[in-house]
C-alpha cells in the first residue's frame, strides 16, 4: 500500500507562524480533533536567536521577511503505511538531513483516518527557510535582509534559490521527487517490506491509468454518512471504486524507479 506523494509549495510573509502552529497542532489547531492525528515533530539548524524555538523562526520571518519573499518552502510527503511511527520518523529525519543540510527546518508527522475506506493516511509536513547560516551573528532584523555577497556581515543570510534560472530549479524539484522515492524505497528494503514506490508519472513508466479525479470531502460524505443522492452519485461511485483500487494495488502495479 505504500504510495508516492510529495506537494512543493512555497509560503508568503504573514503565513509562516500559522502554518508552524497548524503543523504541530498548537495554539488554535490544538483541539482534540486535530491533534488526535499528530505522531512527532521535530526541528533543527534554528539560528541562535530562536532559543529553540520553530515559531520564533517563523515569526520573525513574518515580521522581517521582504514583502515580496517567500517565508518557508514546505514539502508535504505521503509516507509508507509498512513502517512504523518511529520507523516513519527516522525516514523523514534522514530524508531532512541528506537533502536540506543547514536549512533551518521544522517538521510534523501525522496520520490521520480517509474519509474514503477508513484506512490510516500518515504524511509528514516538513517547513524549510531558504536561509542559509554561516559565520558571522545576526539579529532577526538583518537576518532576513537581502544578501550582500560584497560584504556578506552587513547584509542578511543568503537565500539559497535566489538568482537560479527557472529550468535550474526545476530540475531540482524533479531531484527531490526521485530522492523522496529514493529514501522510502530505502526504508521499505531495511525492514523487509516488497512494497516499492516510483517518482515517475503513468506515461513515464509506461502505465494506462489516468491519474484519478479528487473527490472531495462533500462527494465523499455523501457516500459515506448516507447523503442525499445527486444525478451524478454512479459517476462519483465509479471513482471511488477506481481510487480504493488504486490505492490498494498500486505497489504491485509499479515497476520500481532505475
Amino acid at each position: 500500500m505504500a504510495s508516492f506523494h510529495i506537494t512543493i509549495k512555497t509560503g508568503k510573509k504573514g503565513s509562516a507562524a500559522r502554518h508552524s502552529s497548524y503543523i504541530a497542532r498548537e495554539g488554535q489547531y490544538a483541539r482534540e480533533d486535530r491533534s488526535a492525528d499528530l505522531i512527532s515533530t521535530g526541528h533543527g539548524n534554528l539560528p541562535s536567536w530562536a532559543n529553540g524555538s520553530p515559531r520564533a523562526l517563523w515569526s520573525a520571518a513574518d515580521k522581517y521577511e521582504r514583502s515580496n519573499a517567500a517565508a518557508y518552502r514546505e514539502y508535504e510527503v505521503a509516507l509508507p503505511i509498512e513502517l512504523t511511527p518511529e520507523q516513519n520518523d527516522e525516514l523523514v529525519n534522514s530524508y531532512i538531513q541528506e537533502s536540506f543540510k543547514g536549512k533551518p527546518y521544522q517538521y510534523a508527522i501525522h496520520c490521520p483516518t480517509a474519509s474514503l475506506g477508513g484506512v490510516p493516511q500518515p504524511h509528514a509536513h516538513i517547513m524549510i527557510s531558504e536561509r542559509l547560516d554561516d559565520q558571522y551573528d545576526r539579529e532577526p532584523t538583518q537576518y532576513f535582509r537581502r544578501y550582500n555577497p560584497v560584504n556578506p556581515e552587513r547584509g542578511g543570510c543568503r537565500k539559497d534559490n535566489c538568482g537560479r534560472p527557472r529550468g535550474v530549479l526545476g530540475a531540482e524539484a524533479t531531484m527531490r521527487r526521485k530522492h523522496w522515492a529514493g529514501k522510502q524505497n530505502e526504508f521499505l528494503e531495511r525492514f523487509g517490506h516488497a512494497a516499492r514506490v516510483d517518482h515517475r508519472s503513468n506515461q513515464e513508466r509506461g502505465l494506462p491509468d489516468a491519474p484519478g479525479k479528487h473527490l472531495g470531502q462533500a462527494a465523499v460524505r455523501s457516500l459515506t454518512l448516507g447523503g442525499t443522492p445527486r444525478r451524478r452519485s454512479v459517476r462519483v461511485q465509479y471513482e471511488c471504486a477506481q481510487a480504493i483500487a488504486r490505492h490498494l494495488n498500486q505497489s504491485a502495479a509499479t515497476p520500481a524507479a532505475k
